[in-house]
């Protein structure tokens, strides 16, 4: 059971698709199915650069790598995130060189 109503009974999947239906409609929004919220949810997350480990977590994958199977095309230029990241560990940039000239750190 995904949806509850106050009293702790469910709601049916047919009446929630149509009062889910009908809220996209009147919000004039692209329809999506009721579970694409939740690639949603997990895409806007990501671009927002939520580790994904917490996506994971939100999402119930029993294992990261289901997730990162699923998303990782979202998280655009991770190649040259990591490069960076790392370049940044090793290498310092002093302070008054204007140039792109780093020096290797620590000295």
């Amino acid at each position: 059971m995904v949806c509850a109503i106050s009293t702790g009974g469910f709601i049916l999947p047919t009446y929630l698709r149509t009062v889910f239906n009908r809220t996209i409609k009147k919000s004039e929004i692209k329809k999506i199915s009721f579970h694409g919220l939740r690639h949603t949810h997990a895409t806007l997350l990501l671009k927002s650069g939520v580790h994904p480990k917490v996506v994971q977590e939100r999402l119930g994958h029993r294992s990261i790598q289901t997730t990162l199977d699923t998303y990782s095309h979202i998280i655009l230029g991770i190649q040259e995130i990591a490069a960076t990241s790392i370049q940044k560990s090793l290498y310092k940039k002093p302070e008054n060189n204007s140039e792109n000239v780093y020096e290797i750190y620590p000295k």
